[in-house]
């Protein structure tokens, strides 16, 4: 009975594995729990060479050294499995190439209701020489102080923002665009929910003469009981709005590659056209979430993505913002023009 028992453990865990390293191989990667569990692959990667290590030393005992030899031994091929997705998709490339007049600085960050202040907000955009930012959880008020901030600094900016109500910071999302691009105008709205998502504003701004790339500051709910639904139409939305078009789209996803298998109309498309700039330069697995984790074991669920339009030039997770109040890592981004 007891090897019974060992043997259908051992075929649970088995599967528990194989579904957590490739989740969308049965469409479960929008699934509660699993969700939550494939979006923290590498801290979930990093725990299980600790169990490794456990298992070996269960090995010892006679009575249930076959039992912990097996997870031992499919904990190693786990570990291995993931370590080749995390590899592929880079553990930080920080090496951007020369800007040039027509390529674009993206600076996104939820500054968990304007934790941060708009100073330092605005130092690290004009470090940066950031020509977009995104910033979920920020008020307008704060908006205009990094405005003015950066007009000081010599880089003007207009500011956007839409927000669901004016009661929390957490329901606002604001964008600020340079002047350089040219004009832009809002073209969401916060009365219909149905043009927009769900629970956390996304703001959406065109160019008034049409040239130029359409931005998307985005900001999808949390993947929380009671938000799953919300939580997965809020990317679908967000796929949509990145189906045609020139399109830069910047925020926090609440969502990793693995969540968004599914909604990229190419290979190599994330959602909607949109290419993720993570992934496509080297950076892929450094977590921006939480800040009080090293960025390596966490989640990278704030992204910059663009349609084909443009190549990714440069990126790097901003880890010297850690400490200044948000949970989030801001992301620098340099798009290009292709061709």
């Amino acid at each position: 009975m007891l090897k019974f028992l060992g043997a259908i453990l051992t075929i649970a865990i088995a599967v528990l594995l194989l579904v957590v390293t490739w989740p969308e191989l049965f469409d479960l990667q929008t699934t509660w729990i699993l969700a939550q569990v494939t979006s923290m692959r590498s801290l979930v990667t990093a725990l299980s060479v600790v169990a490794i290590v456990v298992f070996a030393l269960l090995t010892l005992a006679k009575s249930i050294r076959a039992f912990a030899g097996t997870i031992a031994v499919l904990l190693v091929l786990f570990v291995a499995a993931n370590g080749v997705i995390l590899s592929d998709r880079g553990f930080g490339n920080t090496d951007f190439a020369e800007k040039t007049p027509e390529s674009i600085t993206v600076l996104s960050w939820n500054t968990l209701g304007d934790a941060p202040g708009s100073a330092a907000v605005a130092r690290l955009a004009v470090e940066s020489n950031a020509d977009v930012i995104s910033l979920p959880e920020t008020t307008q008020e704060t908006g205009i102080e990094i405005a003015e901030a950066m007009r000081e600094a010599g880089r003007p900016m207009w500011v956007h923002t839409e927000w669901f109500d004016q009661i929390s910071p957490a329901r606002s999302t604001t964008v600020l665009v340079s002047p350089d691009l040219g004009d832009y105008m809002k073209v969401t709205s916060n009365s219909e929910r149905s043009e927009n998502t769900k629970v956390l504003p996304t703001v959406i701004v065109e160019p008034i003469d049409g040239n130029g790339p359409t931005i998307v500051a985005a900001h999808a709910v949390a993947p929380i009981e009671g938000q799953m639904d919300n939580w997965r139409d809020d990317l679908n939305w967000l796929a949509d709005q990145c189906a045609s078009g020139n399109v830069i789209m910047a925020g926090d996803f609440n969502a990793t590659i693995d969540n968004m298998a599914g909604l990229g109309t190419a290979e190599v498309a994330a959602l909607g056209n949109c290419i993720d700039a993570g992934t496509q330069s080297g950076n892929g697995a450094v977590g921006t979430w939480p800040s009080s984790i090293p960025a390596l074991l966490g989640a990278p669920i704030d992204h910059v993505m663009a349609t084909p339009d443009w190549s990714v030039t440069g990126m790097r997770v901003a880890t010297e913002a850690d400490g200044t109040g948000s949970d989030h890592r801001p992301i620098i981004v340099q798009l290009s023009p292709r061709g």
